[in-house]
């Protein structure tokens, strides 16, 4: 038996607990005990020409928990953090294959069938991250409002189906309110799914995980082009492997200013896809680390963690979140990470959750809750959005739709 997060000495910051649908703070103090989970590794031992793949449950939770202890114990300043921050996201780019990163090549955005919704407009838009490969997404835009807006990425996560990913009821949901709020926002595609999918592209391509991460820096520099985005205010958020891409996405490129990854950031579970850990970034003969200290690669930027009780993000108010804490204290930023848990809740990014991250991206990108937030139930109503077929939300119908110089699907992908 061990106790949980002894880097913190049993003593945490400020946690958003929420019980019976109720949101309130309260100050952690108690430790909490627990036996080792019965988990098989799946890592391998290292070689000289096999890389260590830390995948799925990796590791038990206690195994996490001194695995973060021993990370902890590489630094004791901010100067020793960033020293260390700098060669974790060295070895992310790295391990993913983007080091150096490819060039920056056109995006030759493809943007069209703009459609009218109350307080938002909808358009079928895509990109090439590189030439020929397309990220396919939805572009949605707030109505009357003046001025420089801020930017949101929504990546999503392994949902299938012909309402999977982007398509997903809750994920319009989330775009459509946060442009009701005044939000410029990209959801997009991940390989293999939607308009990707629809096409013939199959989510187990060997570059998932290194086409993803750039797929995602290149939405990045996809908002910065629209002129009515403020590019020194840039979010992302995401769930499940949405939330893997959000704090991947927010690790390596200082671009993104607010981050809110969702039932995702474990220091035990690394992932179940090779999406998210098909290559090795979490270990190597030099370094050792895991997603939750991929997460803490934010600091100072504002950080919102949100998590369940039925899933692998179970222990973040004990064990990640203080951790990443101690991060931010380097910086005198502890109030910029946060943690709403719902211990009664499952994976996925319900309205409850959107509920918990609707405020924190308001207060950080300075959106406008004005007809969105009901000031007397303390509700956010999505009851104004438009949930749309997928077929309305499609970029490209046929392959025939394509541009002529589009890569065939499964093709591979030049970086360089």
């Amino acid at each position: 038996m061990q106790s949980i997060a002894p880097w913190a000495g049993g003593r945490f910051g400020f946690i958003e607990v929420a019980r019976g649908g109720v949101i309130c703070q309260c100050r952690a103090v108690k430790r909490l005990l627990f036996s080792l989970c019965i988990v098989v590794s799946t890592g391998q031992a290292q070689t000289s020409d096999k890389p260590t793949l830390c995948q799925g449950n990796y590791h038990s939770e206690a195994e996490a928990v001194a695995q973060l202890k021993r990370l902890a114990a590489t630094h004791s300043n901010i100067a020793e953090w960033k020293a260390r921050a700098a060669a974790v996201r060295r070895q992310i780019l790295t391990g993913a294959k983007l080091s150096p990163l490819p060039k920056r090549t056109p995006l030759n955005p493809i943007i069209k069938n703009k459609r009218h919704y109350d307080g938002y407009t909808v358009e079928s838009a895509a990109f090439e991250a590189r030439p020929g490969f397309f990220v396919y997404g939805n572009l949605y835009r707030p109505l009357g409002r003046k001025g420089k807006r801020p930017g949101i990425l929504c990546p999503h996560g392994h949902y299938r189906g012909p309402e999977g990913g982007r398509q997903r009821p809750d994920h319009q949901n989330r775009c459509a309110t946060l442009a009701r709020m005044g939000a410029v926002v990209f959801s997009y595609d991940m390989i293999g799914f939607g308009d990707s999918q629809h096409l013939g592209w199959n989510h187990n391509h060997p570059e998932a995980l290194t086409l993803q991460t750039w797929s995602s820096i290149r939405a990045l520099d996809f908002l910065e082009t629209l002129s009515e985005v403020d590019a020194k205010r840039i979010g992302v958020t995401g769930c499940s492997g949405g939330g893997t891409q959000t704090f991947l996405l927010t690790a390596v490129d200082e671009r993104v200013t607010v981050s809110v990854p969702v039932v995702m950031v474990s220091a035990h579970f690394f992932g179940g896809c090779n999406c998210e850990s098909g290559l090795p970034i979490h270990k190597t003969p030099k370094l050792e680390t895991n997603n939750t200290e991929f997460a803490a690669l934010a600091a100072p930027r504002p950080l919102k963690l949100i998590s369940v009780g039925g899933d692998w993000t179970k222990n973040t108010p004990e064990v990640e979140y203080p951790f990443i804490r101690s991060i931010y204290k380097y910086f005198g930023a502890e109030d910029k990470a946060q943690n709403t848990h719902f211990p009664d809740e499952e994976h996925g990014y319900e309205y409850i959750k959107r509920e918990a991250m609707y405020p924190f991206m308001a207060k950080h990108l300075g959106l406008d809750t004005e007809g969105v937030l009901n000031k007397k139930t303390g509700k956010f109503d999505e009851s104004k959005n438009t949930i749309e077929k997928a077929t309305t939300m499609r970029n490209f119908h046929t392959l025939a739709d394509m541009p002529k110089h589009a890569l065939k699907p499964g093709a591979t992908v030049s970086l360089r």
